[in-house]
């Protein structure tokens, strides 16, 4: 008896219960489908492939990164500054992400897939696309299983989470507050960001139109992009100062515009700038493509090349 009461002491002095089940998959989804349908709606990422990914990664909210960690998408610190904790995985030790609450790691996903380059060209897929989605996960290296993808579309595939993909379209636009004592907080987050209401995209590349009040700080604070990245990302000088209605692309445009729009025909007030933002083309290409330096004027009508000239 003596042993048991020691047991169960033990247990909750290292922050576990021996009374303590794992969640099932379909108390998984219960719990945590609301934040997945947020998240879509803020970001594009399709419910499904959020939630699908929770389950694999995770193992239903039940690793250890899940439960002492909050981390259900198995994200690794890179440039990470917070909190972290080791873990073995494709090495010995490895650097992991820790989250105060499961909330702040499905924001997290969000935000490591909508700022970082390799994974832009998912959001040209809809939002219902969740196969194209799988697959382009896997191809831009989010998992090494050669199965991720097959994986993924099995789990939505048997839960029929594709259905959650279509709420917030028309008229349901009501999110229902999760349940869990981990989700104590839950209220604030699910009042509509500012910010991520206003994401947009362009050739890929994540971007908002600054309305008043917007300071850099302010976009910092919500959408986790510093001054100096957001300076770099829009090619600003140092000293620039935030307009009303200006484009401010949130992580690196790309190299050349889409496929099918080679070149573009100046109008009347246009700059070489004003150009590269609208196709989310970054400035020095654009002047590399044209054989043009950085005090050129292009005139009206002119054509501007937007990717290699044709020959």
């Amino acid at each position: 008896m003596k042993r048991v009461f020691l047991y169960i002491v033990l247990s909750f002095v290292l922050g576990t219960s021996v009374f303590a089940k794992d969640l099932t998959r379909k108390q998984y989804i219960e719990k945590y489908k609301d934040l997945a349908v947020r998240e879509m709606l803020r970001t594009g990422i399709p419910a499904s492939i959020t939630l699908a990914q929770g389950l694999l990664e995770s193992g239903n909210g039940n690793s250890i990164l899940a439960k002492k960690g909050n981390n259900h998408f198995g994200i690794k610190c890179h440039d990470w500054t917070g909190p972290s904790m080791k873990m073995d995985d494709d090495r010995r030790n490895e650097c992991f992400r820790k989250y105060d609450h499961a909330y702040d790691s499905y924001k997290d996903h969000s935000q490591f897939l909508t700022t970082r380059s390799r994974y832009a060209f998912l959001f040209k897929y809809g939002s219902n696309d969740y196969k194209r989605w799988a697959h382009g996960l896997k191809k831009a290296g989010y998992a090494t299983d050669p199965q991720y993808a097959h994986r993924l579309i099995k789990i939505i595939d048997e839960e029929n989470l594709h259905q959650l993909d279509q709420k917030g379209k028309g008229e349901d636009l009501i999110i229902e507050k999760p349940t869990g004592t981990d989700l104590a907080d839950i209220d604030s987050y699910l009042e509509i960001d500012p910010f991520g209401a206003r994401l947009e995209i362009a050739n890929g590349v994540h971007y908002i139109i600054t309305k008043k009040g917007d300071t850099f700080y302010s976009i910092e604070k919500n959408l986790g992009v510093s001054r100096k990245k957001l300076l770099k990302y829009n090619d600003l000088p140092r000293n620039h100062i935030l307009q009303l209605n200006q484009r401010l692309y949130l992580h690196n445009k790309r190299g050349r515009a889409a496929r099918g729009y080679n070149f573009h025909r100046v109008k009347e007030g246009e700059s070489l700038y004003s150009i590269a933002q609208e196709y989310g083309v970054r400035l020095k290409r654009i002047r590399r493509f044209n054989g043009v330096d950085k005090n050129y004027k292009p005139d009206t009508g002119e054509r501007i090349w937007l990717r290699n000239k044709k020959r």
